[in-house]
């Protein structure tokens, strides 16, 4: 580990354990009373954010950190549901203080932040999910969606240990910093990453019908969604209905909005940080403005 952590991107490191024991791996840099915490895409690190994090740092703290299995975080033994990957999440920011926190997702990160927001609500000033999966896309309830878990349940193991999933996978976070760039090289497509990936995608299907039937409550809380509308390879049909399935739960939502990333597939913090960073940033401001107006 770097023998002066603050000088990494993501600022200084550190680990939190949770109730059974296991240590959840952090890192945060900036200052304030406001803290933004960023979730990553499904079996990811905290090194996709290399982008955006740093940016969020000059106006509060901002925290990246490793699910279970993923990165520096312990693996859990346990089934890898919705319900699980979330309460881990929770002890995190009970660990990080009271609050208020701004929540960020992608992709699998944004059902693993809606369903944290539901629980700790009282803490949260808004949440913001980039391109998030969302329930309403009824792709995802195909038999071909079906089928093609099951045969990455098959092939990424064989890709991880060939090294074929780090030369396919690894190319689009090499636009980061130089040390997020390489922890994310070194972390995020070894055998370990890929058993994290394949855990959390046994029960995403379930979770994601689940979600259907009983969506988080939300209440008033401020929700932005950001869609990428520029399919990338492989997405002509995926993108259009993620779009529609990302307004269709906007439209659900009391205080919710939605935003466009024009440059953007999915990996919107690659190709696209600045709406990211943009978006949060009017939420701090937002949380400052009000702060002000109370004061008065």
């Amino acid at each position: 580990m770097d023998p002066n952590p603050s000088s990494h991107t993501f600022g200084s490191s550190a680990f939190v354990q949770t109730r059974d024991g296991r240590k959840l791996h952090y890192m945060s840099r900036g200052t304030g009373e406001l803290t933004v915490v960023f979730e990553s895409g499904m079996g990811a690190s905290r090194s996709n954010w290399g982008l955006v994090a740093p940016a969020i740092a000059e106006h509060a703290r901002a925290v990246v950190y490793d699910r279970a299995g993923a990165g520096r975080s312990d693996v859990d033994s346990a089934p890898r549901s919705l319900e699980r990957i979330a309460g881990d999440l929770g002890e995190l920011l009970t660990a990080l203080g009271p609050g208020p926190f701004i929540l960020v997702g992608h992709s699998w990160g944004g059902p693993i932040v809606r369903a944290a927001a539901a629980a700790h609500l009282s803490r949260l000033h808004g949440i913001i999910l980039v391109d998030p999966s969302d329930e309403h896309c009824e792709m995802y309830f195909s038999k071909l969606a079906k089928k093609s878990f099951a045969i990455n349940g098959f092939i990424i193991p064989i890709m991880a240990r060939t090294g074929l999933y780090k030369m396919l996978g690894s190319k689009a976070g090499s636009v980061q910093p130089d040390d997020v760039a390489a922890d994310h090289l070194k972390e995020d497509f070894t055998v370990r990453a890929a058993s994290t990936m394949l855990a959390e995608g046994k029960t995403f299907l379930d979770d994601m019908a689940a979600l259907l039937e009983h969506p988080p409550a939300l209440g008033n809380l401020e929700v932005s969604v950001i869609s990428g509308t520029n399919p990338g390879k492989g997405e002509g049909k995926i993108r259009p209905a993620l779009i529609t399935a990302h307004r269709q739960t906007v439209s659900q939502l009391s205080n919710a909005r939605w935003i466009g990333a024009d440059q953007s597939g999915h990996m919107v913090m690659y190709t696209d940080p600045q709406v990211i960073i943009n978006e949060i940033v009017r939420m701090i401001n937002d949380v400052s403005s009000g702060a002000r107006t109370e004061q008065k």
